[in-house]
């Protein structure tokens, strides 16, 4: 299995800081440094850095590309301007999710599509598959590039002094190509751990001198594990997790990137209709007595009966509480609501709390 695992272009340099390394989407990923709380509190109060080169890119291309990214993306790109960006989710027609995704307008012949590790084999093939009818070139550009995730309130000064550009520029959600060491490197202002942050895009090598430099400057090198804590804390879905082909947008409590009153989209018959009747299910917040420490996959219950799972389960390193997401039938599902979730062969009494434990320190 092990020798299957594809390597970043800064695999070796994990390995040279003594990092944890472990499979994750069919790479070798860091999940931990100095430890998952050090790293964790490094982004929330100062500056770290993630090795996200696994992640997919795909371009789309063409004289029909907006209508072919409106046409597989639940969110509205409808008249953005160049340099927007767009989370969302493409949908099977069931409204299953295919994927949540990133989606960058470069204009409106040309976007940048960011997706999961662990689905670019599977969206690249559903994405070409649909593209039938439309004037687009999809291509599948995830070998091109090497990222990192520069996150954390001292990131914007941090990059700055690095790589001597104005980054004040960059709105939340927008970014821009620069030309750095003779050659174009993609800089968003987006991340996926609550606090500002920016997203660098470029070949293999740039990224490697990059996070070289980065080390230089004493920026905190950190692995997937507090990667999942941090997004926890804020409410951001995983896929796999809060999203998969069983559950909808919908049900995953993330109707506000669906929009609805654009034209057709695939899944937008189905995914209407939940909206309209509701839903028997959805993702909610939980919060546990004591320090009991739920898992995915642990049941909840209510009335004597399992009405529901934890699909994320953390003590929360920022707030100290004993806190989940879970996917939970109605009418469970209501603010306030006591529950009980089972770990192991104990149960430990919960109430549902809003899905975002620690509020969100994005740049205005």
């Amino acid at each position: 299995m092990e020798e299957n695992l594809t390597k970043t272009c800064l695999h070796d340099r994990h390995v040279k800081l003594g990092a944890l390394m472990s499979p994750f989407g069919g790479f070798d990923m860091p999940i931990q440094y100095a430890g998952i709380t050090e790293e964790h509190n490094a982004v929330r109060n100062d500056v770290g850095v993630f090795d996200v080169s696994h992640m997919g890119e795909v371009r789309v291309k063409g004289k029909d590309a907006y209508k072919f990214v409106s046409h597989i993306f639940v969110n509205d790109v409808t008249g953005a301007p160049d340099g927007q960006i767009f989370y969302g989710m493409m949908c099977y027609e069931n409204g299953g999710t295919v994927d949540d995704l990133l989606v960058y307008k470069v204009n409106d012949e040309e976007y940048f599509l960011v997706i999961n590790a662990a689905n670019i084999d599977k969206d690249v093939k559903w994405i070409k598959d649909n593209a039938a009818g439309f004037d687009v070139t999809v291509t599948d550009e995830s070998p091109l590039y090497g990222e990192v995730a520069v996150q954390g309130p001292k990131a914007e000064e941090t990059l700055e002094k690095i790589l001597g550009v104005d980054l004040k520029q960059l709105a939340f959600y927008t970014f821009k190509v620069f030309s750095l060491d003779g050659e174009d490197v993609l800089i968003s202002r987006t991340g996926y751990t609550g606090e500002d942050g920016f997203e660098v895009y470029g070949s293999h090598a740039y990224i490697q001198s990059l996070w070289d430099r980065l080390m230089e400057a004493g920026v905190q090198p950190c692995g997937l594990g507090c990667r999942d804590t941090l997004r926890f804390e804020v409410g951001l879905p995983l896929y796999g997790d809060e999203l998969s082909a069983d559950i909808t947008p919908i049900e995953a409590s993330l109707s506000m990137f669906v929009k609805l009153d654009k034209p057709e989209f695939i899944g937008k018959e189905a995914l209407a209709r939940q909206k309209a009747e509701g839903v028997k299910r959805r993702i909610v917040g939980l919060e546990l007595e004591g320090n009991a420490i739920p898992r995915h996959g642990y049941p909840v219950l209510a009335d004597g009966r399992q009405v529901g799972e934890v699909t994320t389960g953390y003590r929360s390193i920022s707030t100290g509480k004993s806190v989940a997401m879970a996917m939970i039938e109605k009418p469970y599902d209501k603010l306030g609501t006591p529950v009980e979730v089972q770990i192991r062969k104990k149960t430990f009494p919960a109430v549902v709390v809003k899905k975002r434990f620690y509020d969100k320190n994005y740049k205005k």
